[in-house]
């Protein structure tokens, strides 16, 4: 195997976004074709790497970068390099080829075409590179990629806003503009990303290298880092850059403004890019930090933030997915809920004995969410397009009219749900909850319990938005479009086509979820005892992921069926009216009040960090800038020089005599100073 095709997999995505601009002066629609089929090219790239992985080889390649410090830039494609390449550039492709009907006529669409390809050529950065520096690089190209793409209806029309109009919290408006979630995405993601900045320089200062594979050659370094109390604050600060870039508590208020992009821009960054960059960042380093903790060197802190700030986000974003009337921002919150999942395991895997266990929990729920999340985001973007709308109560009775978009939605939605033994999403969240329940972690029931609790809210959620959406009388909004010529019609078959591939895929895999999950088991397990010399021990036909954990089976069940039943009741059979149990009493309206209002927690966001210090600023500019700057050193210096120079000026008779009188009187004193 020829390292060139693990450089190519992320160089082919930047020559497709170096040769668009050009491209597109020539042909606009050409733009497209060149963006897909190099796509294309570099997803063939990383799938020629499979059988390498199939046999447990490698690929690492380096080239000197920066001669002064001996830095050296590589690829690294080992297992979960190669995997998630993989999963990156085939799900990315298929979002190309849905984009080319989603955005046919669009008048920047050059510039769409440029920032997708850059999106993607940056993720494939992150996920081979050999380092923590040339990681960063790909880091920052995913997030002014995002910033792009956000906020790419930059005119800010009033129906590429989100929020509802008028809607209030704390006093705040909730209701963004494209520019303005651009921005917003932007800075909060910055947050992160000092800080892993900062956690990346601690690591050089005392490793005197960025490289993953290196930092294992001599752990010297981290003896010293942690003598002097910096192992795990560093630790702890590049785990803060994947707070930002996946949107976990409390730097996740950007996540749902982000839906101002087009949709196809959604499906990229909650499917394959951006928000699983955080995922795999953890991913990378949770093997080098408990192959130090094995050592007697560093403890369980970093495990355990990690997976309390995944529960916290996991249950969190997944009540908000409840109330929302807007689609994408129900599919936004179940997005940062399910990367709260894998935070979870990962941070689990530390926790326990049986490190490998967690952590192919995590990585096989990145698999899985990313292939039903950009099914359901792209068949979002169909209804969009058809409907003209965002809101869910503007649609219902769809299914008659969109049969295929229907099928593959509830395909895609029971992998979200977890569906048992048919669904990748329930092999992946059933062996999550196996590891947290077999972790023997000392909060390790706690944190059981904001799983499943957050499972069955995920099928309620899921169950209500396809409800809403395809059930039910038309709403007002449908049968007006309709009476005044509108026609509801399935999607162009440019766009179907993608999101019914990975909704297939999603039940295809599921079948064969437990040999998969086994074989995922199996790879991990190697590469985790092979490079990081962390040993595991076999599992029966009884263990967490070599069979069937009993508990967390019939959790997985359980919980699959409270949700969907009560999701059910309420929005597809329609037995009892939400909207009646919502205002039934004040505790129940309370509740709902403030989940919509997102726990008020965006509102609070703007409170602190831009009303107060708008606040504080202007009160700066009006009673300091004014008052001591304005007049007091224009208004009252400018009196005083003048009045001081009316003194002198009367001093000045042009009469000789008095000149030498002062002369005289002043060379008097003076000797008369001498003299005492």
């Amino acid at each position: 195997m020829t390292p060139e095709l693990a450089w190519a997999v992320w160089i082919l995505p930047f020559v497709a976004a170096l040769i668009i601009p050009a491209v597109g002066k020539a042909s606009k629609k050409a733009t497209g074709y060149v963006a897909v089929g190099l796509a294309l090219a570099s997803a063939a790239s990383a799938a020629s790497m499979i059988p390498m992985l199939l046999e447990g080889g490698e690929i690492h390649s380096q080239i000197l970068w920066i001669e002064a410090i001996g830095l050296e830039a590589g690829v690294l494609a080992d297992p979960i390099a190669i995997i998630m390449a993989n999963v990156v550039g085939w799900i990315s492709f298929l979002i190309m080829v849905y984009s080319t009907g989603y955005m046919r006529g669009d008048r920047d669409i050059v510039r769409f075409w440029f920032w997708m390809s850059f999106f993607v050529g940056s993720m494939q950065i992150i996920v081979l590179s050999d380092n923590l520096l040339q990681m960063f690089f790909g880091w920052e190209g995913v997030g002014l990629a995002s910033y792009a793409l956000i906020s790419f209806w930059y005119r800010d029309k009033k129906k590429d806003h989100v929020g509802r109009r008028g809607h209030t919290a704390l006093g705040l408006l909730d209701y963004y503009s494209p520019t303005h979630a651009g921005m917003k995405a932007f800075i909060m993601t910055k947050v992160g990303d000092i800080m892993m900045l900062s956690g990346m320089l601690l690591i050089f200062m005392y490793a005197g290298t960025f490289g993953f594979r290196e930092m294992l050659e001599s752990t010297q370094w981290a003896v010293q880092m942690d003598a002097a109390g910096m192992l795990v604050p560093a630790f702890v600060l590049l785990f803060g850059g994947a707070v930002g870039k996946s949107a976990q508590f409390p730097l996740n208020e950007w996540l749902l403004e982000a839906m101002t992009g087009p949709t196809a821009v959604s499906a990229l960054i909650h499917a394959a890019t951006m928000v699983k960059a955080g995922v795999f960042l953890v991913a990378r380093i949770g093997p080098i930090v408990f192959a130090l903790g094995a050592a007697g060197i560093l403890g369980e802190q970093f495990f355990s933030i990690v997976a309390w700030t995944g529960a916290i986000t996991a249950l969190l974003l997944a009540t908000q997915g409840m109330t929302n009337p807007e689609i994408k921002k129900v599919l936004a919150y179940s997005t940062g809920s399910q990367i709260g999942y894998m935070m979870m395991a990962l941070g689990v895997a530390g926790l326990s004995h049986q490190y490998v266990d967690g952590y192919t929990a995590g990585f096989f729920h990145l698999i899985s969410h990313a292939m039903f999340k950009a099914s359901l985001f792209m068949a979002a973007g169909s209804l969009l397009h058809v409907v003209g709308s965002r809101f869910m109560t503007d649609m219902g009775g769809l299914r008659r009219h969109m049969k295929k978009t229907y099928i593959f939605v509830w395909a895609a939605g029971l992998g979200l749900m977890g569906a048992p033994f048919i669904t990748t999403g329930f092999w992946s969240k059933d062996a999550i909850f196996a590891a947290v329940y077999e972790s023997g972690a000392e909060w390790g029931m706690v944190l059981y319990g904001v799983a499943v609790l957050t499972a069955v809210i995920t099928a309620f959620y899921t169950t209500r938005m396809i409800g809403m959406v395809f059930h039910g009388p038309k709403s007002e909004h449908v049968r007006k479009m309709e009476e005044n010529g509108g026609h509801i019609h399935e999607a162009h078959v440019s766009m179907w086509v993608p999101y019914g591939i990975l909704a297939a895929l999603t039940i295809i895999i599921g079948v064969a979820g437990l040999y998969v999950e086994g074989s995922l088991h199996h790879t991990m397990e190697e590469y985790l005892d092979h490079t990081f010399v962390i040993h595991t021990e076999h599992h029966d036909e009884t263990g967490v992921l070599g069979g069937l954990n009993p508990v967390a089976l019939v959790s997985s069940l359980a919980a699959f069926g409270i949700g969907i039943s009560l999701g059910y009741v309420f929005y597809i059979r329609r037995a009892v009216s939400a909207h009646a149990v919502v205002h039934s009493n004040i505790v129940f309206y309370a509740i709902h009040k403030v989940v919509l209002n997102r726990w008020y927690l965006n509102a609070m966001v703007y409170w602190c960090f831009v009303v107060a210090p708008l606040w504080l600023a202007r009160g700066v500019f009006r009673y300091f800038e004014r008052t001591a700057i304005d007049y007091g050193m224009n208004t009252g210096l400018e009196r005083a020089t003048r009045w001081g120079a009316g003194v002198v000026q009367g001093t000045q008779t042009g009469t000789v005599q008095s000149y030498l009188f002062v002369f005289g009187a002043g060379l008097l004193f003076v000797v008369l100073v001498l003299m005492v």
